[in-house]
């Protein structure tokens, strides 16, 4: 019975040692942030505290505009500066006209006009960029993607990256995906916005910027 019992109390001591170095591992794991990575923290903490307070307040926004919506403060991954890239815009030539459908069934043209090259872990990865036409004929550019955490983490229909171009043809461009947003569609069923096509799919998970709003 002696025997027993000490080897149940060495079991015991065994698995709260075990848990104690992985408590310690863990806490060796968490990256400390330079001054630059707590300031870009901070820049982008605020931005989102302007974007919650425009969606609960404006009355444009997707939240009081239409079908009204009960709004919470919208979800995000936390900032990450390994989420952000720099590439020159390849355009394509020639640059065509494709169709890109709208989550209600509609057909929306938009212009292939170029993309960027991802580069993630070693791999490349193409993210393209489109140019549609407003009903008034202004031109205006897009971005979406899909990555490996859509219709998981992040929202099923995709997500959206501004952008403004450059007459410089050798500007190169940030690519921040801390800054990815949800389209109106993603909080209210009363919206259509543009699906990403099947080459906008990024193959790496995308753990930077908004996650879905609806569980």
């Amino acid at each position: 019975m002696k025997n027993k019992a000490m080897r149940r109390i060495n079991e015991i001591l065994f698995v709260i040692l075990a848990v104690m170095v992985l408590i310690s591992c863990k806490e060796k794991e968490k990256k400390v942030l330079t001054p630059e990575e707590k300031e870009y923290a901070k820049q982008i903490e605020h931005m989102r505290t302007q974007t919650d307070r425009w969606m609960r307040t404006n009355p444009d926004s997707p939240f009081n505009a239409k079908e009204k919506v009960e709004f919470h403060p919208l979800n995000y991954y936390e900032p990450n500066m390994d989420f952000i890239f720099k590439s020159k815009l390849y355009e394509y030539d020639p640059k065509d006209t494709v169709t890109v459908f709208g989550t209600k069934g509609e057909k929306r043209t938009f212009l292939r006009y170029g993309y960027f090259n991802i580069n993630y872990e070693g791999q490349t990865h193409k993210l393209n960029l489109y140019v549609g036409r407003t009903a008034d004929g202004k031109t205006y550019p897009s971005i979406w993607f899909t990555d490996e955490t859509t219709n998981d983490e992040t929202y099923g229909v995709g997500r959206y990256l501004n952008i403004r171009l450059s007459n410089d043809p050798e500007h190169i461009y940030t690519i921040d995906f801390n800054a990815a947003y949800n389209p109106y569609c993603a909080y209210s069923k009363e919206y259509s916005c543009a699906i990403p096509r099947k080459e906008d799919h990024l193959n790496f998970a995308v753990e930077a910027g908004e996650k879905k709003f609806h569980d």
